[in-house]
């Protein structure tokens, strides 16, 4: 199998690729460890996950069994916005990370963060001046960011949802659908590990070359007739063909799926009628086959007017949420599980799981 597809292989869900520098010490030269081997008392993690849509940070602390968010941002900056027609990062989206990362910076130095991982994806890994910009960030804002492969990528959004795995299913279809590629893993059983979340079991993966940003660039966004949103649901259904001719054998009673992307939040936010979007009542929520469907019947027949209108889409996502449907559709017609469970996490939960677990922050050994 190539790069984009593959058994779990050599995909670790202990990833142990190269940190920032910030990531192997603290901004103030505290070790990353105590005599006693576990994390210092005061330390303070941070995960950035520099998408193709989004910036996002987290800064959370250790706890018995998990962490504790003491700080966080996200923000709109279509970094990858025109990539795929130039080739090239703009220089206005330059200017939009360059404000988000300067925040995230400003809060983690303000949090006293001890140990972080600042990853970029797919926008910088297809941007021909993807490096340009990451040396551009370390000079202006002081950030080295990682330029994380879809392999890595795949494995932390393993690591940061497992635990909305129903322990009564056999496994799930995890899937990501992001602004510039969409990662699909195939998880067993989650497996126990004592204290802290539990470990993902990675059976297999595949990272499409496809995302909210590049459908709705190449499809259009504002007007979606039915017909161009099967047309998008074919081309990602193409592109999905072999996993599903490899992984399809699986009964899909006895798994489910489990979505994290803005595309679900969104979704389920519009099911449960929000005024307003509340993290607390999506992460976890489970949304089954005909209610999914009719949240997406229901975005196809609204005006972009009215998709901005709504409170869980709004003028950032009103243009990219069909392209969503579409690849979210194009997987529930390749595994046409009867439940859905939506999580409003993902990559950061899965660094900051990761970093937690080498420092030993949950006990035993690091791994």
């Amino acid at each position: 199998m190539n790069d984009e597809a593959r058994g779990s292989g050599g995909l670790d869900s202990r990833d142990r690729s190269r940190r920032s520098p910030w990531g192997r010490r603290s901004a103030y030269g505290i070790p990353r460890r105590d005599s006693a081997g576990g994390p210092p008392r005061w330390a303070t993690y941070a995960a950035l996950d520099l998408g193709t849509n989004n910036c996002r940070l987290l800064v959370a602390r250790p706890t018995h069994d998990g962490f504790r968010v003491v700080d966080a941002f996200s923000r709109i900056i279509r970094l990858g916005e025109g990539v795929s027609a130039s080739g090239r990062i703009s220089d206005a989206a330059i200017t939009r990370a360059v404000e988000a990362l300067s925040i995230c910076r400003d809060k983690m130095t303000n949090r006293g963060v001890t140990r972080a991982r600042l990853i970029a994806t797919e926008a910088c890994r297809a941007a021909d001046n993807g490096l340009e910009f990451r040396t551009r960030i370390a000079e202006e804002v002081g950030l080295e960011l990682e330029i994380v492969d879809r392999e890595t990528e795949a494995g932390l959004a393993a690591s940061g949802c497992t635990p909305l795995i129903d322990p009564d299913a056999e496994g799930v279809v995890l899937f990501d659908i992001g602004g510039g590629s969409s990662e699909l893993v195939r998880l067993g059983r989650p497996v126990a590990c004592g204290r802290g979340p539990p470990l993902p079991e990675i059976k297999a993966w595949i990272s499409l070359p496809v995302g909210v940003v590049t459908l709705a660039e190449r499809h259009g966004g504002h007007v979606v007739t039915p017909e161009l949103y099967e047309i998008m649901i074919e081309e990602v259904a193409a592109l999905l063909a072999r996993f599903v001719a490899e992984q399809g054998s699986t009964s899909v009673d006895r798994i489910h799926l489990l979505g994290t992307s803005g595309t679900v939040t969104t979704i389920a936010g519009v099911h449960l009628e929000l005024k307003r979007y509340d993290r607390r009542r999506v992460d976890g929520c489970w949304m089954n086959a005909d209610q999914v469907t009719q949240v997406i019947d229901r975005l196809l027949a609204m005006t972009y007017e009215e998709r901005v209108a709504n409170a869980c889409i709004g003028s950032e996502r009103a243009d990219l949420v069909l392209a969503g449907c579409a690849i979210l559709d194009a997987i529930r017609r390749a595994f046409p599980c009867r439940r859905l469970r939506v999580a409003d996490r993902g990559l950061r939960e899965g660094m900051l799981v990761q970093l937690m677990r080498e420092d030993g922050a949950w006990g035993g050994a690091s791994a």
